[in-house]
């Protein structure tokens, strides 16, 4: 069975858990119900959401009432999903200033 892995800690959410807006990580005791566990997070995207979210969520760290929060099951956190990303446009950068 697959699961979501926690944002915070990295602890496996299994996939028929029911993530609610109050719904806390049994490891770490944060919020699931986040922007960073989202499927549809995606930073760089209009708003950081591939949804056609109608207003912007500002603390991407905590709980919200979106209605298209759908668990990021058999994905990295947030954090490592991007890792490739910002490493490329880092070293993108960095080859611009290089001698």
């Amino acid at each position: 069975m697959s699961s979501m892995k926690c944002h915070f800690c990295g602890a496996s959410i299994e996939e028929a858990t029911p993530i609610y807006r109050s719904s806390l990580c049994p490891q770490c005791g944060k919020e699931l119900r986040i922007c960073l566990n989202c499927r549809f997070y995606s930073p760089g995207s209009h708003w950081d959401c591939r949804e056609t979210i109608q207003e912007p969520v500002f603390d991407k760290e905590r709980a919200n009432f979106c209605e298209y929060f759908k668990p990021a099951i058999g994905e990295k956190p947030s954090t490592e999903r991007n890792k490739g990303k910002e490493s490329y446009g880092r070293d993108k950068f960095n080859s611009l200033f290089k001698e």
